[in-house]
């Protein structure tokens, strides 16, 4: 593979080494990442955002809402004499 030099401050430099530790890549793998990432970004169009408009309108008209303490509480019974429905929990 052929490379190339491309000259950046330290503190981009340093930036980016840093980011590339915290991932356990190299430099010019992270950078290679962010690119695909940066070409693979989608924008959504008007009937996505309508669509998730739509959804977000159903959930709340939802009567109720459950905590994440309450989904926890009930997945630990399961498997257990004490398991209900979630319905009837």
């Amino acid at each position: 593979m052929k490379t190339q030099t491309i000259e950046i401050d330290d503190v981009t430099a340093n930036a980016l080494r840093q980011r590339a530790d915290e991932r356990g890549v190299s430099v010019p793998e992270l950078l290679a990442e962010l690119l695909v990432l940066e070409a693979g970004s989608v924008r959504a169009d008007s009937d996505e955002i309508a669509e998730l408009d739509r959804r977000w309108k159903a959930f709340e008209a939802q009567k109720s809402v459950a905590s994440n303490d309450e989904v926890v509480r009930w997945l630990e019974t399961w498997g257990t004499p004490a398991f209900r429905n979630w319905r009837d929990r």
